[in-house]
């Protein structure tokens, strides 16, 4: 599917079928993260892939709003490094970069920001230094997606032009 289609399709998916997502289809979703531009070139990110099933336990009783996650085929822990102003930013590019690269292939993410840091930091040995930025689950999708059933408000209603309240219809 086209760029478009992609985005304007794609779901955020927290029950998943017991398929498994192949190592190489895991490999490309790492790839678009790898792939995806940094603030100043810095790539100051650093991916956690959980496998196993005792892993995404332990990252769903790491979690505030994620227990949805031990459902997921896997998942991958986002860390960034807060010295640089923009690295929520950085993380969001590449989040989407690794969704939309997932979704192509029919593979399903959800997201969540709600962590124990110390919890999650003991359970995986993450270090100090790097902000837990999110955590991603993967897999198929349990249920068929019928078709493009977002809501979304209309470009007149979230845009202007030139200045913040000047009405965009005049130029769409």
């Amino acid at each position: 599917m086209n760029t478009r289609e992609c985005i304007a399709t794609k779901l955020d998916i927290r029950e998943f079928s017991s398929d498994e997502v192949s190592t190489n289809s895991i490999k490309e979703i790492l790839e678009s993260a790898r792939k995806t531009g940094s603030g100043l070139n810095t790539q100051h990110w650093r991916f956690i892939l959980v496998r196993e099933k005792d892993n995404l336990k332990k990252l769903s009783d790491s979690s505030t709003s994620g227990q949805w996650i031990i459902g997921a085929n896997f998942a991958i822990i986002i860390l960034t490094d807060p010295k640089y102003s923009f690295h929520l930013l950085d993380a969001g590019r590449l989040i989407q970069n690794m969704q939309l690269s997932a979704w192509d292939e029919g593979i399903g993410s959800g997201i969540y920001t709600g962590v124990i840091p110390d919890q999650m930091r003991k359970h995986f040995n993450l270090p100090s230094n790097l902000n837990i930025s999110a955590v991603l689950g993967f897999g198929y999708p349990k249920n068929r997606i019928k078709g493009n059933t977002k809501n979304r408000k209309s470009i007149e209603d979230i845009s202007s032009i030139e200045s913040y309240g000047r009405s965009i219809k005049e130029i769409l």
